[in-house]
């Protein structure tokens, strides 16, 4: 509620069901009462016409009976209502209604009574005019300067203008590039008319150039010639506005302030007579409607407006100077003079509540009571501080990206699953080689501890396995109600589904209008995919999973599937999926093993995790709390690598489909304009064999498709078959290495980065980009690698690669970096201190990104020679200083080495590479200033102390990178007695070699 309220001088409720817009008020002395006080004019869409005379006393019940004068049902609707001289042989005002089909001009007239029962008023039919079109609005004024009386037009919803002068039709006219009606308003000043096109442009027509335009008898195509006598219509001026316009205003106040007002949906236009701006006023609201109603100063023009926000703004020019609350939605507001009061705004809603009202404020006469004045404990304030600051510091420090959930939600969701089949299955397709497809009952109950309208449930579930029905409208809910909703699942497809869970996801809107969502996961059971059968012997693919405990019966285990066992030692177990291969569960009678084995790697994975889950089930209803289980055997990557391949041999035959039918495509329309071209022609020609070779083409085309769409079905097979190996792959690598769950979870968000392949990402980018993640950051071989990777910008655009060998080798070093002890976190990066340098480098332009080899040919990352001088400062280890000779060797063995993480390496060996050129030029310099018996004398003197040596090598070395430049400015001319000394220095340094053993 504003402060500003506009206050209720009088108020009415007109009739129940009637719909009111914006040509539906009007005022003004409509029975020429010669007192000058206006009468308030509203029409109805329902045809209801009522003529009211508003007075200060209010009635509590309906409408003062003393106000309405007159109220009428004409036999259509009334689209809009005008006062003015409409009559030639009269200067009294009539009101002129418009109908879709019809204008009337009727004439008001009142007699005076002479008993308690008061005036009467009655309502007299003038003229009408039958319309040929649906009319939509209309204007008057006194077209081509003529005085005395006015005019009409009006427009119809196809663009046609329709002139009547009185009781006579004058002329019609249609619009150029009309569309849709806008609002039209009459000029006098400029004896034109204004309108707003479907191009969002206000166009300005004179009635001179609508008179001598083209006879609108039939509507005309514009760019055809003139079949009558005339000149094209054409706009006098255009305006772009790039709006709809909900309204338009001439007013007439003064001659200085001759402005044209335009109200469009998000602003404000004040324009001249000429089409020239004023200006724009940008409104932060949606406006409904405006009227300008008087000029205070010279030069500025009033205005009120109303928005879809209950409020009335009064504005001068661009300056707002009052707001006004409104009890409802404006769709039209008119400015009355009554008897008792001048300058009433009249407003009407669309479902008809008529208020006259007016500016101001009603004075408050609550007073605040005087409190006692207390003396602050500044003791209390400070524990309070105290208190305030510490919750701020726990809830900054949390790092949670989901908010935390409130004590009580207003909604409970709680599945559960049915332990039997249903008796009689639901499933799509009925059976797989003779086996029935099963079918499982789950039941949802949605409980609400609080006023709940409108929720959706939606099932989602994993392909293959599908739902009967996967969206539910629960009904509304009060306080402690409940809702029960039932589906059941069932396999769907003829391959294995990769997971058995489900997503529950039910949205609705709190009691405060905030929406939610909440969340609840199901898991269906191992029998709705697969069947008991006798265990296989022979077997391609074995996992063995340990235990520290003692064997355990395979029937308690699985207690559904022990019925039709043919093992009753329970030492054996087999599973035959529904569309899938055999799986066998073999338990060791001495050890603590348990052997799976199938002929299809893949579908293992569903046992295994059911195997291993239930196992914790089972030791920890006995107590077991040291129950620990692993793998010891070697990571399937081969096998799990086939999968990987046939995945992306589908993906590789989708992109050739897709190049293939664009092809095919552009080659069928090239024909079809082809053939067009021919039908076309005038001289009928050969069509050269083209219909066949239409016929063809879509042939291919067609079997393209097919194919395409084949291969489709395939590729969602094997990726669902790829998730299952993965999550085979990343359950093993837990048991193996003991991970815990957060890393656990790590490596599958790694490994499974999609849901589901798109033809923009695929699942080996992505893998590959994660993977490479990881060998960069928390299983990097050192931390300074791991902030050179960190300090690295930019990535290649993920895309198709060309093959899946560099996917391969990242996941075979992620496994064995993993198996060396590398933990998985993703708070690695935060921990690592990063050095001033590489820090420096990671500037804008500071260090370049490390360049990657596309294909995979084993070659290694390299790092810029920049970053290799900022990351290596160490000294040559003594195994470096000796093993000099065999640089080359070591310089073709570093691109043999990981790409990944093998940053270390290439750095040693820059490093030897730099300092022997060096020392080469160095003693190049001494040999050339000294004579060759010099040098003997050097070389005996060096063979007697090979310590002194070594220790003038070191300071020599110290001394040639400050001397660096210099040796490069004459290494032209040094060439060959650098190689000289090259070959001596390696002589004296098998010598000091010799003298040391």
């Amino acid at each position: 509620m504003s402060l500003f309220k506009a206050r209720d001088w009088w108020s009415a409720a007109l009739g129940e069901g009637e719909e009111f817009d914006q040509g539906c008020l009007c005022v003004g002395d409509v029975d020429n009462s010669g007192t000058g006080h206006d009468k308030v004019v509203v029409g109805s869409y329902m045809g209801m016409l009522r003529i009211f005379s508003p007075h200060a006393n209010k009635s509590s019940e309906g409408v003062p009976v003393e106000a309405q004068l007159l109220e009428v049902q004409l036999q259509n609707a009334i689209v809009q209502v005008e006062v003015g001289k409409f009559v030639s042989c009269s200067e009294l005002l009539h009101l002129a209604v418009l109908h879709p089909r019809k204008l009337s001009v009727y004439s008001v007239s009142g007699t005076a009574g002479n008993v308690e029962h008061g005036d009467q008023y009655q309502l007299k039919l003038v003229y009408e005019h039958n319309l040929q079109r649906t009319a939509c609005n209309m204007t008057y004024g006194s077209f081509g300067g003529v005085t005395g009386h006015h005019s009409l037009c009006i427009q119809s919803m196809d663009g046609m203008l329709m002139f009547f002068e009185q009781d006579s039709y004058t002329f019609g006219r249609f619009l150029p590039g009309f569309l849709l009606p806008g609002p039209l308003i009459y000029n006098p000043r400029t004896d034109s008319f204004l309108t707003v096109s479907s191009a969002r442009q206000l166009e300005s027509y004179k009635y001179e150039t609508l008179a001598v335009a083209t006879e609108a008898e039939n509507r005309q195509d514009p760019d055809m010639p003139l079949k009558t006598g005339g000149k094209r219509l054409m706009p006098d001026w255009t305006f772009v506005l790039g709006e709809q316009a909900l309204d338009l205003s001439v007013p007439s106040f003064s001659h200085s302030s001759s402005s044209i007002f335009v109200l469009g949906e998000r602003n404000l236009y004040c324009l001249r007579d000429n089409g020239q701006i004023r200006f724009m006023k940008k409104l932060e609201f949606n406006p409904s409607c405006f009227l300008p109603y008087t000029s205070v100063t010279d030069g500025t023009t009033n205005l009120l407006l109303s928005n879809h926000t209950n409020m009335l703004l009064v504005y001068q020019d661009v300056t707002l100077k009052w707001a006004a609350q409104l009890p409802f939605v404006p769709v039209a507001v008119r400015v009355a003079n009554f008897p008792e009061l001048k300058g009433v705004v009249i407003s009407l809603s669309s479902d008809g509540h008529l208020l006259c009202s007016y500016m101001g404020t009603d004075p408050s006469f609550f007073s605040t009571p005087k409190v006692d004045a207390r003396e602050v404990d500044y003791e209390q304030v400070d524990a309070e501080m105290k208190k305030l600051q510490k919750y701020i510091r726990e809830a900054s420090r949390t790092q949670d990206i989901l908010p935390k959930s409130d004590a009580e939600d207003d909604l409970v969701v709680t599945a559960a699953v049915s332990p039997n089949m249903d008796s009689q299955s639901l499933a799509l397709i009925q059976d797989i080689d003779g086996v029935p497809i099963p079918s499982v009952t789950i039941q949802v109950k949605v409980k609400a501890s609080c006023v709940v309208q409108s929720s959706k449930l939606t099932v989602s579930i994993q392909p293959p396995l599908a739902v009967t029905q996967d969206q539910f409208v629960l009904e509304p809910m009060g306080v402690g109600s409940s809702t029960v909703v039932a589906f059941s699942a069932f396999l769907n497809g003829r391959y294995p589904p990769a997971d058995l869970t489900g997503d529950i996801t039910v949205s609705y809107s709190s009691p405060t209008g905030v929406p939610r969502v909440l969340q609840s996961r199901f898991c269906l059971p191992l029998a709705l995919v697969c069947v008991p059968s006798s265990p296989a012997k022979t077997t391609k693919f074995k996992i063995t999973v340990d235990t520290n405990q003692a064997p355990v019966d395979l029937n308690s285990i699985f207690p559904e599937f022990s019925a039709k066992s043919e093992d009753k030692d329970g030492n054996s177990l087999a599973f035959q999926f529904l569309s899938g291969a055999k799986v066998t569960v073999l338990a060791s009678k001495t050890s603590q093993r348990y052997r799976i084995q199938s002929d299809s790697f893949e579908d293992m994975w569903l046992v295994v995790k059911e195997l291993v889950q239930r196992f914790d089930r089972h030791f920890t209803k006995l107590g077991v709390k040291d129950f620990k289980k692993s793998f010891s055997g070697p990571l399937p990557l081969q096998e799990y690598f086939l999968s990987v391949d046939h995945h992306f041999q589908l993906r590789v035959s989708a992109q050739q489909y897709q190049d293939l039918l664009s092809e095919r495509a552009v080659q069928f329309r090239a024909i079809q304009r082809r053939l067009l071209t021919r039908f076309k022609d005038k001289t009928p020609a050969p069509l050269q064999n083209l219909d066949t070779l239409l016929d063809a083409t879509y042939s291919q085309v067609m079997s393209l498709a097919e194919a395409a769409e084949e291969n489709r079905a395939l590729l969602e097979e094997a990726f669902v078959r790829l998730r299952s190996a993965t999550h085979l792959l990343v359950l093993l690598l837990s048991l193996w290495q003991g991970l815990t769950p957060d890393q656990t979870t790590i490596l599958e968000a790694t490994l499974l980065p999609l849901l589901q392949d798109t033809p923009q990402l695929g699942w080996e980018e992505s893998c590959d980009a994660a993977v490479s993640h990881l060998l960069r950051t928390c299983l990097s071989r050192s931390p300074k690698d791991q902030a050179t990777s960190l300090a690295q910008a930019g990535g290649s655009v993920l895309g198709l690669p060309r093959d899946t060998a560099r996917l391969k080798k990242h996941i075979t070093l992620l496994c064995d970096r993993i198996g060396k002890g590398g933990r998985l976190t993703l708070a690695s990066e935060a921990n690592v201190q990063v050095p001033i340098q590489v820090q420096n480098l990671a500037a804008p332009g500071g260090v370049e990104p490390i360049a990657e080899v596309a294909d995979g040919d084993g070659e290694e990352l390299e790092l810029p020679q920049e970053v290799t001088k900022l990351i290596k400062k160490k000294q040559p280890s003594k195994k470096v200083k000796k093993d000099k000779k065999e640089v080359s060797k070591e310089t073709s063995e570093a691109s043999v080495k990981e790409e990944v993480g093998g940053a270390e390496e290439p750095v040693k060996v820059a490093k030897k590479e730099k300092k022997e050129p060096s020392k080469e030029k160095k003693e190049a310099k001494k040999e050339s200033s000294k004579e060759p018996k010099e040098e003997a004398k050097k070389e005996s003197k060096k063979e007697s102390s090979t310590s002194s040596s070594s220790s003038k090598e070191k300071k020599e070395s110290s001394k040639e990178k400050d001397k660096d430049k210099e040796a490069s400015s004459k290494e032209t001319g040094e060439k060959k007695v650098s190689k000289k000394s090259s070959v001596k220095v390696k002589e004296k340094k098998k010598e000091s070699e010799t003298g040391d053993a």
